[in-house]
């Protein structure tokens, strides 16, 4: 492994920013930095870096901010070694307000709800601006202090990867899953508009209770499709979703399908977020392999105006020149993968409203295990085992009180 895998790590287009002529109005259309205060600071040498890489829809999806993948990248400059953390989109975690009154979110709406502080306005956005609140979160749950932010939505992550010409995955485990969704079907009723409309009234708040309760009596083909709306909706609305089958060895991607790798988390074989969560980890050592081959600068001088309309970072030039000059060197790095999931430091567990989440073994809103795990698998010491959580799922999340 060559040192230039830290340019995949932070998104090649960012790195490429520095090498190329049009490189700063690249630069300047991606970077969100928040601007320095009292005058000209010297940087202190730093040969460790904690990169949060968030990945999500964009605009016209569904929940377009919503974070459907996020990863944690420890670089070490000074010990020759990369460290991948993949967090699970339903971490509980509990989010600073200005009331001090208790509120939980998933981690994977934390980015969003920092991006529209308005309808939230109780959570202390003042104190944790815009993406402050995400990193906080990542920061509090790792015991990483978070330095930087790469986001790039759906569409920039497709667009990179076809100018890098599609990267080749070492697949790990043949899977199938059947719950994919079609971008731009989410809202289709699939021939069912005439039952739909008889129960549309039931999935809002405000009904009449007994109304509903008639109907699916009359009619209990609609309780049926009510059902499956709010609980199995590949059966209410299949023309919203498509079959995806991936062989294990070594297959080309290119954009939409190494997407479509990287985001299934419904197959009985490889699913779930954790499974999820490997196979990105897998897929970056895959770019990492490409973007060190010959020929890709030439690449992305043409289309650099589009991908800076789908990637921001608060990553500085200094910074990035400092990683760059790691590329020089042709020695070996150490890539490690750190995981963390319901079978080890994490359990399963429901919030009041409903919601599936997960919280640490330990307990709620308790992180010590995860960080001593976090800072064990990065020091690559083996913790020794301890009891697996039990397999019980337990109402003990709570939204807000």
């Amino acid at each position: 492994m060559k040192k230039a895998f830290i340019v995949a790590i932070v998104f090649f287009a960012v790195v490429f920013a520095y090498f190329i002529k049009s490189g700063i109005d690249f630069y300047k259309g991606i970077y969100k930095g928040f601007p320095s205060k009292g005058g000209f600071i010297i940087p202190q040498e730093k040969t460790e870096y904690n990169i949060l890489l968030l990945g999500f829809g964009g605009p016209g999806h569904e929940g377009p901010f919503l974070t459907d993948s996020m990863m944690v990248v420890h670089i070490d400059l000074k010990k020759n070694k990369v460290a991948l953390l993949s967090l699970p989109r339903d971490l509980w975690y509990k989010l600073p307000t200005k009331s001090k009154e208790d509120f939980h979110a998933k981690i994977n709406s934390i980015y969003q709800l920092g991006l529209f502080p308005t309808e939230f306005p109780d959570v202390d956005t003042k104190t944790y601006p815009d993406v402050s609140l995400v990193k906080k979160a990542v920061s509090d749950i790792t015991g990483l202090s978070v330095d930087n932010y790469v986001t790039v939505d759906f569409t920039g992550f497709t667009k990179g990867i076809d100018i890098l010409g599609g990267v080749v995955v070492d697949v790990q485990k043949t899977f199938d899953d059947y719950e994919y969704p079609i971008e731009g079907k989410e809202k289709e009723l699939c021939g069912k508009d005439a039952e739909f409309l008889q129960i549309e009234k039931f999935l809002k708040s405000g009904f009449d209770p007994g109304e509903k309760q008639q109907l699916f009596k009359d009619k209990p083909e609609l309780e049926t499709f009510f059902k499956n709306i709010t609980e199995e909706p590949k059966n209410a609305f299949p023309c919203r979703y498509e079959q995806l089958h991936f062989n294990a060895g070594k297959i080309f991607m290119n954009g939409e399908t190494a997407l479509k790798y990287v985001r299934s988390r419904h197959s009985e074989q490889d699913g779930n977020d954790f499974g999820r969560g490997a196979r990105q980890q897998q897929f970056v050592k895959a770019v990492k392999d490409k973007a060190i081959s010959l020929g890709i600068i030439t690449r992305i001088i043409p289309l650099l105006d589009e991908l800076k309309k789908h990637i921001q970072t608060d990553i500085s030039v200094d910074d990035m020149k400092k990683m760059m000059g790691e590329v020089k060197d042709a020695g070996a790095y150490k890539i490690i993968s750190v995981h963390m999931s319901d079978k080890d430091y994490l359990k399963n567990s429901y919030s009041d409203d409903g919601q599936y989440i997960l919280i640490s073994r330990e307990g709620e809103d308790k992180w010590g295990l995860i960080h001593s795990a976090v800072q064990n698998g990065i020091d690559e010491i083996t913790a020794t085992p301890s009891p697996q959580p039990t397999s019980k799922i337990t109402p003990t999340g709570i939204t807000k009180k």
